[in-house]
């Protein structure tokens, strides 16, 4: 098969959607599911594949459902406190909650209410109702009355109420065996360093884990190497033994991706290619009656095409209707541009500023997984949209509860290793507050600001005129805005080279004199700033740099860049060097500062933010040993207008 033509037409969601569940159809694969009849104890979380009755009626018997004694209500029918009734001892029985009401009594009263006379003989002074404190048989269910129905996830309630009523045993579905196979020569165990090449195989846990979360019993398989006899034997032994298969890479049309051939000769392709992405390269497929889902390689593109495809089959195998999606409105941050013809899925963290729920991109590399943990919702871009303006309300369909999404303290601007400290601490202390940070420089977090986006901003802009940091850029563009300037800290900036500084590196002018490579921030980013007013004090201009329009948006980044040996070296902050064990030449001490609006200052999340960077002795310890900070500022109010 040549390379041109390893692909189908891609196809709209909607209609590989429709194609698929005709092909499972055909196939009887919602309706050959397997059943067992276990005890009711074990049944906790499986679901039922027939209803469930009573095979006795709760209560059995007519009860007392109040210590005290069993009467006639008609012999209290005159009792009042004016004139109680006397009841003598053939007329009344003592009770505890539970017993079974003796044979022609037909009511109950409290033992609080009963005032004995003697052992014989009892005081009332209230009449009684037809069956007053008194459960009477079937009250709760009555025989062959239902339970449970059919498709139902058992839950603890669910099993009491099956013992109440007689049942031990109850028919189950049981969950559809799933195998994840990751493909790929490149693939070593978790646990193992990398060497150049290698990647660490993670991506089976993390599908395994939400086919299991959806119900399946899945599991993954051992990686099998990029040989197409080896995956051809791996795949028919799945399809012989599993009810599912997933396979993991080789969906697209690399050199090495055999998937949709062999898949092709040893059963059929029904769909290769969706118009959606991530997850453009899907590869639906039958052998031998058993479904066959090839997954992209990119861990995001993997994960929400299953949520596309194989979510629903679960719940359908299992006779369960897929629970709706939980949905809110949000206000875009800033412009997403669709590309034309594809469903595009946009994760996004959303955050409650004001009165107004905002969305920020959170990322859009398909094998960006962090983008996936920080992630609150996915935006869905359809087909034939231009996207969305900054600004717009849109539908978000949630990944996380909206409790914490309301809870959740946004912070929008420059990147610090600190606001990772203060995320954990804030979420061990104080669980109701979770911090999210989207890293787009400090000129990002002002815009941020003066959107209205953000509860906070953190910035390191220098003023190469003035040397004052971040308080004329305020001025500049949030002079309409009340807020408060607060030190977060003091932070050593330099370059950032490999251990030992083997190229002897002393500053910016062996870059431009020797050509080394190197790697910079973001237009807007206070390192940015601060390395531009280097280079112009030393008369370098930026053309001399080599790299200098090679991006990365935060310190850990350009670190890891150096570390890889994919560059020579990188502007960033002395915790990022030492992070990732690098060498490091200081250029300059800058300040960092936390902009806050006004209107946020009473908001608990901001007090409490402010109160453990002033008051909270393990958030120090956890900055100092960070190393190249100082704090002798941290807390105090440095501009305010």
């Amino acid at each position: 098969m040549k390379q041109k033509d390893i692909y189908v037409q891609n196809m709209t969601l909607g209609d590989a959607s429709a194609k698929w569940q005709k092909a499972l159809a055909a196939i009887s694969f919602f309706t050959n599911r397997k059943t067992a009849e276990i005890p009711v104890e074990q049944a906790l979380g499986l679901v039922t594949a027939a209803p469930v009755v009573a095979a006795h009626s709760s209560p059995a018997y007519n009860a007392a459902a109040m210590d005290g004694i069993a009467v006639h209500f008609a012999d209290l029918s005159g009792a009042s406190e004016a004139a109680p009734v006397h009841l003598h001892k053939e007329q009344f029985v003592p009770v505890n909650t539970g017993n079974n009401l003796p044979a022609g009594f037909d009511a109950v009263v409290m033992i609080e209410d009963v005032h004995y006379i003697s052992e014989q003989e009892v005081e009332l002074a209230h009449p009684a109702t037809p069956w007053q404190h008194v459960r009477t048989i079937g009250e709760d269910i009555v025989t062959t009355e239902l339970i449970i129905p059919q498709g139902h996830k058992i839950r603890p309630i669910d099993q009491g109420a099956m013992l109440a009523t007689g049942v031990t045993l109850v028919t189950v579905v049981i969950a559809p065996k799933i195998t994840v196979i990751p493909t790929g020569s490149e693939l070593i165990q978790p646990g193992n360093m990398p060497k150049p090449g290698q990647i660490i195989e993670f991506n089976s846990r993390i599908l395994a884990g939400y086919l299991n979360e959806w119900g399946a019993d899945a599991m993954g398989a051992s990686p099998v190497a990029d040989d197409k006899e080896k995956l051809r034997q791996a795949l028919l032994a799945a399809a012989q033994d599993y009810d599912l298969v997933v396979i993991n890479a080789g969906a697209s049309a690399g050199t090495r991706d055999y998937t949709s051939t062999i898949l092709a000769e040893l059963g059929e392709v029904i769909v290769h290619g969706v118009a959606i992405k991530p997850g453009k390269p899907v590869i639906l497929a039958i052998i031998n009656n058993t479904p066959v889902i090839g997954l992209p390689g990119y861990p995001v593109s993997a994960i929400l095409t299953m949520r596309l495809f194989v979510m629903e089959m679960i719940y359908n195998f299992l006779g369960m209707q897929k629970p709706a999606p939980l949905k809110t409105t949000a206000i875009m941050s800033r412009p997403m541009h669709s590309a034309m013809g594809v469903d595009e899925f946009v994760r996004v963290t959303l955050g409650k500023v004001g009165k107004e729920l905002i969305a920020t991109p959170a990322g859009k590399g398909a094998g960006a997984v962090m983008s996936l943990v920080r992630a609150d919702g996915l935006l869905t871009l359809p087909a034939g949209s231009e996207g969305v303006g900054g600004g717009e309300a849109v539908e978000i369909e949630l990944l996380r509860p909206l409790n914490d999404v309301q809870s959740t303290l946004v912070s929008i601007g420059s990147h610090d290793n600190i606001l990772d400290i203060l995320a954990n601490i804030l979420h061990k202390d104080r669980q109701a507050i979770r911090l999210s940070s989207a890293h787009v420089g400090s000129m990002g977090g002002i815009m941020a600001i003066r959107r209205g986006e953000a509860h906070l901003a953190g910035s390191h802009l220098l003023d190469a005129e003035s040397g004052e940091y971040n308080i004329s850029f305020i001025k500049r563009f949030l002079a309409d805005t009340p807020l408060q300037l607060i030190n977060l800290c003091y932070r050593q900036q330099g370059l950032m080279v490999a251990r030992g500084n083997p190229l002897k590196i002393a500053g910016l002018q062996d870059v431009a004199d020797r050509k080394l490579s190197f790697i910079n921030r973001q237009n807007g980013a206070g390192t940015r700033l601060l390395t531009d007013k280097s280079l112009n004090d030393l008369n370098i201009k930026s053309k001399d740099i080599n790299g200098y329009e090679h991006e990365e948006y935060t310190h850990m980044s350009i670190a890891a860049a150096i570390a890889s040996g994919s560059v020579d070296c990188g502007m960033g902050i002395l915790a990022a060097a030492r992070a990732l064990d690098l060498d490091f030449v200081p250029v300059a001490e800058e300040r960092y500062d936390l902009i806050i609006p006004k209107i946020f200052l009473e908001d608990e999340k901001i007090t409490t933010l402010l109160d453990v960077i002033t008051n909270n002795a393990e958030f120090n310890k956890l900055v100092q040993n960070l190393g190249g900070y100082d704090l002798r500022d941290c807390g105090k109010l440095m501009y305010e207008q």
